[in-house]
């Protein structure tokens, strides 16, 4: 017995020595830049930046595989010191913020049934659409709300997600959670957008939702700037040209263009 003991230990003892010896040999060196740009970015792991997480991201900037301006957390100076670090230049990249392409709450749209199923916008997609007439508006379950990063968005009162611009990083992540695509992302300085996510023609608007665009093309006619154009049958505002004049606001029948930052 004790000479099966001695044996295992020795056994042991052998193999530790081995697996620490070739622990070293095999050893794989990571680059200090690593560790210090790790230390920099915000360990919110969004995936903004289209790597899995913070580390992740970390390894394809020393690699050169990406820049420090894809990560959307990052505030400027951060950017322009993993930049520093780098030994590269520095390119500012224009904020973007998430916006709510929705206006549908229960009182001004129409309902096809009555859900009582998960409250997660995804598992009510899957039934036929979700609950609402509209088949482009927001389901309100507040499942991009679960998934913020960043506690930049709430359930507001009326059923709709409300979005914090000041906490917003603009990382994609309640983009991409939204099955129907309400949230979108927008530049920050953009002036003047239109919350409605709708692709049906105007009747067929008028008939589920009282705040829907419907396609009219007046405020594509109106605009000084040719900053608006119809896109599915919906007015898309080009941040680009608008000059913030406001007369698409006036002009619209529906009056559902709104200054950013008016929710």
């Amino acid at each position: 017995m004790i000479a099966a003991i001695a044996t295992l230990g020795s056994m042991a003892f052998i193999l530790a020595v081995g697996l620490g010896i070739a622990s070293r040999i095999f050893a794989v060196e990571t680059d200090p830049k690593v560790s210090q740009i790790s230390a920099l970015l915000p360990g919110a792991n969004c995936g903004g930046c289209g790597y899995a997480g913070c580390s992740g991201f970390a390894v394809a900037l020393v690699a050169g595989e990406t820049t420090a301006s894809e990560c959307k957390a990052s505030k400027a100076e951060v950017v322009e010191e993993i930049s520093h670090i780098l030994g590269i230049a520095h390119t500012p990249r224009e904020k973007q913020v998430a916006k709510v392409f929705c206006q549908g709450t229960c009182d001004k749209t129409k309902a096809k049934y009555l859900y009582e199923g998960i409250q997660d916008c995804n598992a009510a997609a899957l039934l036929g659409g979700g609950a609402k007439a509209c088949a482009y508006g927001c389901l309100g379950m507040g499942s991009c709300v679960k998934v913020c990063p960043f506690g930049a968005l709430t359930m507001g009162p009326n059923g709709l997600p409300v979005i914090d611009e000041n906490s917003c990083t603009g990382c994609g992540v309640c983009v991409r959670q939204c099955p129907k695509g309400v949230i979108q992302l927008i530049p920050a300085k953009q002036i003047w957008y239109i919350p409605c996510n709708s692709q049906d023609k105007g009747k067929a608007v008028r008939q589920v939702c009282e705040v829907g665009c419907i396609g009219c093309g007046i405020c594509v006619k109106n605009c000084p700037e040719q900053a608006i154009t119809l896109e599915n049958n919906r007015a898309v505002i080009d941040p680009g040209k608008c000059s913030g004049c406001g007369v698409c606001a006036q002009k619209c029948p529906q009056k559902i263009i709104y200054p950013c930052g008016s929710e």
